[in-house]
């Protein structure tokens, strides 16, 4: 069976009638909770945590996962089309939940029962915040050059680094941890599941960004934190599996809140080019206009059908790696040229604070460069195609 679900031009179809009320729901929060807040909360950077709290206590920080732990049992072709709903309201929000899920998925998918039984009820419920750290200040699309360094001792590790660009930074309450155990490359890195509150863990202030200023972003610097063996997620050195693994779903997260950053834009344009007139009628009747809006839904409708087929290759067990990411690549480059031309059309005002096709344009840059640089997609994408391309 087969659901329509229609909302403000976009057309779905979902596989039940539990989807379709999710999406009502979502719909709901985001015109009710989500626009009336965002400009205001932008330009004070302010985050949201409020926002997150109600979101998990309504069940949507944790839709992928299974029900089993207080997951919403949903498939990926649903959730990600949850946070594209948000993202087309505040992109910093869906950002947030697609990070969280990232933070869940190391737990979810490779730590041991009791590991599940003991902390993951309060990670998908929304109780807790989380931030998955990868990156360092010398190692970023080089992920396995990283350097904090995990020392064994007695029934601890002994965690020395500084992790860098990490979402949630300084807010979250856990972080999965990608630490080097011992020096063999991607086979010395391992998964630690830590929470905020450790003794000598602590955050650097906020960077300061050019879009997404209600999200977060800092180092975590740790110094002689000590963080127990039963916290490891996953056999020692099998923290790099780990990560790519993450990073594969994480990757069809981002494109999702692309493609939402990307419809709103679009969404602005059309309404502004039905109200402004220039040469005695609206401008979107005028061909150069039209035809630029005609490229934007066309993008945005391919980006939308790309990553929604690596989501149900990805439901359906098969291999999606180079398709995920093919529609993070795609949907981000996307969503950077119809922010762009968001701004042509509303001419002088898309280039001031007075509406908000500015924000979208500044927000837009950072999805092709998180969950992967777009030269790394690229790179993935290169090395499968003689693999076949759902390696």
């Amino acid at each position: 069976m087969t659901i329509t679900w229609t909302t403000s031009g976009v057309v779905r179809r979902l596989p039940t009638q539990e989807a379709a009320a999710l999406l009502d729901l979502t719909y709901e929060i985001a015109t009710k909770e989500l626009r009336p807040k965002v400009d205001v909360a932008e330009a004070a950077a302010y985050f949201p945590r409020e926002i997150f709290t109600m979101l998990g206590e309504l069940g949507l920080m944790s839709l992928p996962y299974g029900d089993k732990f207080g997951g919403g049992n949903q498939p990926y072709e649903v959730s990600l089309q949850v946070l594209e709903e948000l993202s087309r309201a505040w992109m910093s929000i869906a950002v947030g939940v697609s990070v969280h899920n990232l933070a869940c998925f190391p737990l979810a998918n490779f730590g041991t029962e009791t590991q599940q039984y003991e902390w993951l009820p309060s990670l998908l419920d929304g109780t807790l915040l989380g931030a998955y750290c990868l990156s360092e200040p010398e190692s970023g699309s080089d992920a396995a050059a990283l350097m904090t360094r995990a020392s064994c001792d007695g029934d601890d590790y002994v965690v020395n680094g500084t992790k860098a660009w990490i979402t949630h930074g300084g807010v979250a309450d856990f972080y999965n941890l990608m630490v080097r155990t011992f020096d063999d490359g991607t086979k010395g890195i391992s998964c630690l599941l830590v929470n905020a509150d450790t003794p000598g863990l602590s955050a650097a202030a906020p960077e300061h960004k050019m879009g997404g200023n209600s999200s977060p972003t800092a180092q975590l610097r740790l110094v002689d934190a000590r963080v127990s063996k039963s916290r490891r997620i996953a056999e020692e050195g099998k923290g790099f599996v780990v990560a790519l693994a993450a990073l594969d779903a994480g990757r069809l997260g981002i494109a999702a809140c692309a493609v939402g950053l990307a419809q709103a834009a679009l969404d602005a344009a059309v309404e502004y080019s039905g109200v402004r007139v220039q040469f005695g009628r609206p401008i979107r009747d005028l061909q150069g206009v039209s035809f630029m809006l005609a490229d934007m839904a066309t993008s945005i409708e391919a980006s939308r059908a790309l990553y929604l087929e690596a989501a149900r290759r990805l439901d359906a067990g098969m291999s999606f790696s180079s398709l995920a990411a093919m529609a993070k690549l795609m949907a981000t480059d996307s969503a950077m040229k119809v922010t762009t031309d968001a701004i042509q059309v509303f001419g002088g005002a898309g280039y001031t604070r007075d509406f908000p096709v500015e924000r979208f344009f500044r927000e837009a840059k950072v999805l092709q460069i998180v969950e992967g640089t777009n030269q790394v997609q690229r790179m993935v994408i290169g090395r499968s195609l003689g693999r076949g391309l759902g390696s």
